[in-house]
């Protein structure tokens, strides 16, 4: 894996968290759950399952 692979999930200025990680929209958009709707301006993003364990340990719990 090279180093300009950097998936990370951070929080904003505003509180919200922005996620870095591989765009998947193509390819998975017609594996969604029937209840998972995505919307014009939305993307899916595929992130390690370790990237996102580790954000969720380091994420306020406020």
């Amino acid at each position: 894996m090279s180093n300009e692979n950097c998936p990370d999930v951070f929080e904003m200025a505003d509180g919200n968290f922005a996620v870095i990680g591989r765009e998947a929209t193509g390819p998975l958009r017609g594996h969604l759950p029937s209840d998972a709707k995505l919307g014009p301006n939305e993307r899916i993003v595929v992130v390690d399952r370790q990237v996102l364990l580790q954000a969720a340990m380091d994420m306020p719990r406020d």
